[in-house]
């Protein structure tokens, strides 16, 4: 675009002390192709009311800060229960490397098309399936509020905090330290976003910095100078115990995944990114490649260090049992391991940050109660309710659920529903292809390739299907006490509920209420926009749609909207 196309446009900082000049390089046409063919939804806010504050190096450790938190540290015990193998379970990192490469480029070529819309996720299955309209947005947002907790990653922090001090990991111990450590993230993330974005980039240094430190020790260890007795124990016969079990493949991919995620963390915070297409193209992948790298090392030393029993019962403090073999008893074990508390809180700032504003769009989008409330950036230029709602759901699953298999549950349910809308999401790019070409938009500056769809397709189909096939040992034999499927089944019950609220909102109470549901767009005195859902009696539908546009904006400013739904 040349720089003709080019607006500045005046916004207030966070502090509502002055104005910062900023550059608006979305011209009249970039709009036009990116709202086109589908005008439900949340509106584009051309100026982020959230401000500017992501740079390139923030979007390099967002990523970082949320992929590197507690998976690394927490998940190498289960991944070896699920696979058998040392050989198989060092593979399996490298597949989820591959895997997480392919969806960043789903993301990626999503992004160029919508790149004014923060939340990621939420706005690109909006933009992909426009109908039936409002079901998609309706039931991703019954899922980010249903799921919309931080405990797993909050129970693991308080843990490794607790074995820094020397305190011992009790139930009730967990749970305090991990309500009271979660508590002060949020508040840190309500009161500033400048300043949680520079302490969530100050511990991502330190994430990388500790990962390399056990890189390198895992290589001194294999060149045998450490107290480590036989440090090449597992590499012999490395794929000795293989399963062929669907089930615990799936699993074990599911946890592979599960500490990769955040590699589109920068996409949910891409509205407030200046130049976002170019940024993300360039640094996104970096991020994820940075990673792999860090967690294959991570890894092959922990398998230098540790015998392969005890990382198959390590449970979720495998980093610590590293520590512990290598350094023994003494002070370095306590600093390793707060280390490594440091690092999960890192992870839960990047964390509660995106995810902010994924809730945000969804309320944007008008399918929650109240949409004023959800986008208003008020009082501190923050997203106040979606960081409350976090809080709030984070401590009941902290407090609520029983001590014992709690965390493995967690960890998958929250991660089944997601990936059927990774599915979606991914399949939902050809759709979008085929309504630009039809609509003659040009060509953007990413596109993914064919091939790397179907790969993505394909294993997200894998992941869905084989958690199903019952593991080696019968139906209780699983990674919990209790029937192996159970988080499928709680899962799909969730996606059900999605799918009834939007039949019983969008589709019953109108047909009963003899009214149809509509868009109308409101404007924050922050700057902020969101689309509230009306019901207008179909008495009076044809005179709605003569005085408003597709997007619920008011053409005669005189007429007023009706009750909101």
């Amino acid at each position: 675009m040349s720089s003709e196309d080019e607006k500045h446009l005046s916004i207030v900082d966070e502090k509502g002390a002055h104005s910062v000049d900023v550059v608006d390089t979305a011209s009249a046409e970039d709009i036009r192709f990116e709202d086109a063919a589908v005008t439900n939804g949340a509106p584009i806010e051309k100026v982020s009311p959230l401000g500017y504050h992501v740079d390139w190096i923030t979007v390099v450790l967002l990523n970082i800060s949320k992929m590197i938190g507690t998976g690394v540290f927490s998940t190498p015990g289960s991944i070896l229960v699920a696979v058998g193998s040392v050989g198989l379970s060092l593979i399996f990192w490298i597949i989820g490397y591959i895997f997480a490469a392919a969806s960043l480029s789903v993301y990626l070529e999503y992004s160029t098309y919508f790149p004014h819309r923060s939340g990621a996720e939420v706005a690109y299955l909006e933009k992909a399936y426009p109908k039936p309209k409002f079901l998609l947005p309706t039931a991703f947002a019954v899922l980010s509020v249903l799921l919309s907790f931080s405990s797993s990653n909050a129970i693991v922090l308080a843990k490794y905090l607790l074995v820094a001090a020397g305190k011992e990991t009790t139930t009730w111990a967990v749970r305090g330290v991990a309500v009271g450590v979660f508590t002060g993230i949020v508040l840190l993330c309500i009161l500033s976003t400048r300043w949680s974005l520079r302490v969530s980039n100050a511990i991502g240094v330190v994430k990388v910095l500790t990962l390399i430190f056990i890189s390198i020790t895992g290589l001194v260890v294999l060149g045998g100078h450490t107290r480590v007795e036989d440090p090449h124990a597992n590499f012999r016969n490395a794929f000795d115990g293989t399963s062929s079990n669907g089930n615990g493949l799936a699993t074990a991919l599911i946890r592979v995944n599960f500490a990769y995620g955040g590699y589109e963390n920068a996409f949910n915070v891409m509205n407030e990114v200046k130049n976002p297409v170019k940024t993300l193209k360039k640094f996104a992948p970096i991020s994820l490649t940075v990673v792999f790298v860090l967690y294959w090392f991570t890894n092959i030393a922990y398998f230098a260090a540790i015998p392969k029993e005890a990382i198959r019962t390590s449970q979720e403090l495998t980093a610590s049992l590293f520590f512990r073999a290598v350094f023994g008893n003494s002070k370095a074990v306590t600093a390793l391991s707060a280390l490594v508390a440091v690092s999960s809180f890192g992870n839960l700032l990047a964390t509660i940050i995106g995810s902010s504003r994924v809730i945000r769009e969804c309320g944007r989008q008008g399918v929650l109660p109240y949409p004023r409330f959800w986008a208003s950036t008020r009082p501190f230029n923050t997203p106040l309710l979606p960081y409350l709602l976090k809080w709030i759901l984070t401590v009941i699953v902290v407090i609520a659920p029983p001590a014992g298999d709690a965390f493995n549950f967690i960890v998958d349910l929250q991660s089944y529903p997601s990936n059927v809308f990774s599915l979606l999401m991914t399949l939902g790019l050809f759709f979008v292809r085929k309504r630009r070409l039809s609509i003659g938009a040009p060509k953007t500056e990413f596109r993914a390739w064919n091939v790397v769809l179907v790969f993505a397709l394909a294993v997200n189909v894998y992941i869905l299907v084989l958690p199903w096939v019952p593991p080696t040992g019968g139906i209780y034999a699983g990674d919990v006490s209790f029937f192996y499927a159970t988080y499928c089944i709680v899962g799909l019950g969730i996606l059900a509920i999605c799918g009834l609220a939007y039949v019983f909102t969008i589709l019953l109470l109108p047909k009963w209420g003899n009214y149809a549901i509509r868009q109308f767009l409101e404007k924050l005195p922050d700057g902020a926009q969101a689309t509230r859902l009306v019901k207008v009696p179909n008495a009076e539908l044809a005179e709605w749609d003569a005085t408003h546009d597709e997007h619920g904006d008011v053409l005669d400013r005189k007429t007023e909207p009706p009750s909101a739904s």
